[in-house]
């Protein structure tokens, strides 16, 4: 019934005659600017790109990045937990994807993970992917690919006032507040945003190995109590309209709440998680004749991440011990923290956009970054710091031939030189074939290049597991490098479009961390710890991953659909320890199939009311993992519902209620094991959304409003 139900839905969708308004339109009339830094309409872009459009966002009503992300495009995966998102795309892990906000570097690496909570889903315009490596453009970490995120944006609103509050199932709270205002040539947006789960716990049963008795008393969750808050400023000045100038900053804070009390297996946990952010960025960007433009931007950013102790607490500290009746461990009290790291980062760029004769366009720059690095038990020396500066240029020549026919080439290097790794270039060339306005056929040769973090060169970090662990860094690591190949064809007709890409990305010198014997330690480290095991981060995998991603939409009047499929294999050259030799394996996290699919209604009832609903699904094959078992493939489908009243008096007011996880699926695999989702089952949320905008600046209207707006469509 279901499948006759499905198969006469899609026929009614072949069978409508196209609206005045396609969500497919809309779509390909997007402009981006991640693959080649420079605009170009989605359609147009010489470089395969995947965009989640506000439309597509609205409808799906995301409570953040990480379920926006995994229910809307079908080659990303997570595995969330206290450390992070643990991000994977096609088939590579997070320290190989560059995350973007508004062009700019994401900031706040722990563990090896980023914190995506940092990014507001409320304040999202849109979302930019471009996969394969993309270092020519972006240097050191886009192996995998880029996520650019770009915000919403104030632009001649006068007064501007916003406030979303978001509720959900285990105290899931979401706020987001916003106040814009213009003072003729100057501007100010300040953002705000708080996000709060109670956590769940889906099992309470503990993985033992065979030599340990069931636990199924633990205190665990599968996900645990957390708070984040952030608030961000930014100041737009435009003293003529050629040149508009900004300085901004932010303050960032979390805290993760660990269970407390006896538990069955190993320990009491006597602290919680507790993370410090803040930023500042200024910059400008002059306009030039034409489209050409040159900008600059310096940013600063801080992530500190700490251990709160909730409970007195002896740790191993040989200094701060000193004097004490504690030697060689030293007391921590109630709410006394201890800095785990303090990663701070400053960049500087210089870009410049200019056209040339023959139809060229030039895109160059330079760029000047500096890390450092604090983390006193977990790095030696405690203090370390690494800079690199790079230059880059790339091409861009188009030519039509024919009627509706064009070809598009971009060809770009990137020279880098790293304060311990010397000199390298990366190259990256990408060619687009037009065939009249419903194919489009789109290749992509491109090198990745990725320097050894300051934590892999430097890391010695003691863990207790039912013993001491000892790990190093290592000073003899090289640079990682891959090759990315990619072929897509795209077919847009009306309101129809197909999109079918193939890719395979060879990645060498892959950083991992090795079992290595105790000799092959420095011997202090070995008399002062005397560790059962130590591992060290070598270059000894290679690494391969292929696959073919596929994406259909299709609208017809207030109805529009869209479903992805990403098929993925890969293998690694792992060293075996035991072996002492090398043998292939999947990479770990690896899900051969994964898909999403959407299907929603928008219909506007009156002039102050109109209804949007949809139905979302997102389905993965199991996951595979070398230890601690493999994730279970799963399908979870969503039910949305939106309610847009109209203006009232500059005033608009939407209201949204859904359900997630229809079906109530969960997977309860023991604690220790891997989950294929953390989902706690069905769960509910409703939201209010309030919106008011004046409509005009403050004071007397300027003429180069109109003047801004021209050349923003001269732009598109």
């Amino acid at each position: 019934m279901k499948f006759r139900l499905l198969a006469g839905l899609a026929l009614l969708c072949l069978a409508r005659t196209l609206s005045a308004q396609s969500f497919v339109n809309d779509t390909i009339q997007e402009v981006v600017i991640t693959a080649t830094g420079t605009n170009h309409l989605l359609k147009d872009a010489p470089v395969q790109t995947e965009v989640i459009t506000s439309k597509m966002l609205r409808n799906y009503s995301g409570r953040s990045i990480e379920e926006i992300l995994g229910g809307l495009a079908a080659s990303f995966a997570f595995s969330e937990d206290d450390m992070g998102s643990h991000l994977q795309m096609n088939g590579l892990g997070n320290s190989y994807i560059l995350i973007l906000i508004d062009g700019k570097r994401i900031h706040g690496d722990v563990g090896g993970e980023n914190d995506l909570s940092l990014i507001d889903p409320q304040n999202i315009e849109k979302i930019e992917i471009v996969k394969g490596a993309s270092s020519a453009l972006y240097g050191s970490d886009a192996i995998a690919g880029v996520i650019n995120i770009i915000t919403r944006k104030h632009r001649n609103e006068g007064l501007l006032l916003e406030n979303s509050t978001r509720y959900g199932s285990y105290n899931d709270i979401r706020q987001h507040n916003a106040i814009g205002l213009n003072f003729g040539k100057l501007s100010s947006l300040t953002n705000f945003q708080l996000q709060h789960s109670d956590g769940w716990q889906n099992t309470a049963t503990e993985y033992t190995t065979g030599t340990e008795p069931p636990i199924y008393d633990s205190a665990n969750k599968t996900v645990n109590r957390h708070t984040n808050a952030q608030l961000a400023q930014q100041f737009t000045w435009k003293p003529k309209k050629d040149l508009e100038l900004y300085a901004g900053g932010s303050i960032y804070g979390k805290r993760i709440y660990r269970p407390c009390g006896k538990y069955a297996r190993f320990d009491v946990h006597t602290y919680d998680l507790q993370y410090r952010n803040a930023s500042a960025s200024m910059g400008g960007k002059l306009a030039l004749e034409g489209n050409d433009y040159v900008s600059f931007d310096l940013d600063w950013n801080r992530h500190a991440y700490m251990y709160y102790f909730t409970a007195t607490t002896l740790v191993e500290d040989y200094e701060k011990s000193k004097g004490t009746i504690y030697y060689p461990y030293y007391p921590y009290l109630p709410d006394q923290t201890e800095l785990q790291s303090d990663q701070q980062r400053t960049m500087a760029n210089l870009k410049g956009v200019f056209s040339l004769p023959g139809g060229n366009l030039l895109n160059t720059g330079g760029e000047f970054r500096y890390d450092w690095l604090n983390a006193p038990t977990r790095v030696e020396g405690q203090k370390v710091a690494d800079w690199t500066g790079a230059i880059y240029a790339q091409d861009e020549w188009k030519r039509e031939f024919g009627k509706g026919n064009l070809i598009y080439l971009a060809g770009g290097v990137r020279f880098n030189l790293n304060r311990q790794f010397g000199f390298s270039f990366t190259p990256k060339f990408s060619a687009m074939l037009g065939l009249g306005k419903p194919w489009r056929i789109r290749a992509t040769w491109s090198e990745g290049f990725k320097t050894p973090t300051p934590k892999e060169l430097h890391y010695r970090y003691v863990k207790q597991m039912g013993g001491t662990w000892l790990y190093l860094g290592n000073l003899s690591l090289r640079p990682q490098t891959s090759d990315y190949f990619s072929l897509s064809g795209e077919y847009t007709l009306r309101s129809l479009m197909v999109t079918v890409t193939g890719y395979y990305n060879s990645v060498k010198d892959m950083i991992t961390l090795v079992t290595i014997p105790n000799y092959q330690a420095p011997a202090e480290y070995i008399i002062q710890y005397d560790p059962i095991k130590t591992r060290q981060y070598q270059n000894v995998e290679d690494a391969r991953t292929k696959g073919v991603d596929f994406n259909i939409r299709y609208s017809f009047k207030e109805f529009a659909t869209s479903l992805g499929y990403s098929w993925l294999d890969t293998d690694a050259n792992q060293y075996d320890s035991g072996h002492d030799r090398m043998h292939q394996v999947i990479i770990d996290g690896t899900a051969h199939h994964k898909g999403t699919f959407s299907l929603t209604w928008n219909h506007r009832f009156s002039p102050v009311y109109a209804l949007g609903t949809g139905l979302h699904g997102r389905m993965s094959s199991m996951r595979y993992y070398q230890d601690n078992g493999n994730g279970k493939g799963y399908q979870i489908w969503r039910l949305t519902t939106s309610h847009d009243f109209g203006s009232f008096k500059k005033t608009t007011l939407r209201a949204e209620a859904g359900i997630d996880n229809i079906f109530n699926y969960v997977d309860r695999a023991p604690h220790g094991l891997h989950l294929g989702t953390t989902t706690p089952g069905r769960t509910f949320y409703v939201s209010m959304s309030v919106r008011f905008s004046q409509g005009k600046k403050f004071g007397k209207i300027k003429s180069n409003i109109t003047d801004s707006n021209k050349q923003s469509n001269e732009d598109n």
